[in-house]
């Protein structure tokens, strides 16, 4: 796979999460290699996002949004899952496009075992839907935030993108992000989410849970 240059990620998260859409995200590692078509994105814009991890600036956890774009931003996130994220324009700007449900397009036995590893079972067509499904099957973790498409990770796993053919991205819709709370979560203000149509490995719609006092 064909990975594009640093600067072709060095976009507005806006931008560049809609360019995502169709194209092929790939992990290999000693186990096998899995790769997901991307059908569903959502952009985090830095300081101009209450719903971004950057929002408030730069700490240990998210010290990968502040770099170059073109890399791979992993966290674990609820106590119970990693999320993969692509790190989106220039250094220092904190920009990031989660990536939040793909069809497994190459290595879905493995995707599978991964899955059935956490006690959880799917239909092909939803073994990476949803951000945390998207990372298992991919066999991410911690050790590979920071790595670079078209790179590796600190444990030796190689990553790679390769856009969908043609010079703009294919339709989408847009919509409100899943689960986002507080005032990143408005839906008219932030409509970042984007999806392919009629993909069965669209997550489906929720708002956030409000918290109890």
């Amino acid at each position: 796979m064909a990975t594009p240059s640093p600067a072709w990620f060095e976009r507005d998260p806006l931008e560049l999460a809609p360019l995502l859409l169709g194209g092929v995200l790939r992990r290999a590692d000693a186990e096998g290699a899995v790769a997901v078509r991307v059908t569903e994105v959502e952009a985090y814009r830095g300081a101009d996002d209450p719903g971004a991890h950057s929002f408030r600036g730069r700490t240990a956890r998210n010290a990968t949004m502040f770099g170059p774009g073109g890399h791979v931003y992993c966290y674990f996130t609820y106590g119970m899952h990693h999320a993969v994220n692509v790190v989106a324009g220039p250094a220092g700007s904190g920009w990031g496009v989660l990536v939040r449900a793909g069809a497994v397009v190459e290595g879905a036995e493995l995707a599978l075992e991964r899955r059935s590893a956490r006690r959880a079972s799917a239909p092909s067509g939803e073994l990476a839907r949803g951000p945390g499904n998207v990372a298992q099957a991919l066999g991410a973790t911690l050790a590979d935030d920071g790595a670079a498409l078209g790179g590796a990770a600190s444990d030796g796993a190689a990553w790679s993108f390769e856009p969908a053919a043609g010079s703009s991205p294919p339709a989408f819709r847009t919509g409100p992000r899943v689960g986002v709370s507080g005032p990143g979560g408005d839906a008219a203000a932030f409509p970042w989410r984007f999806w392919l149509p009629g993909e069965p490995s669209v997550s489906a719609y929720r708002a956030a849970a409000r918290r109890r006092r």
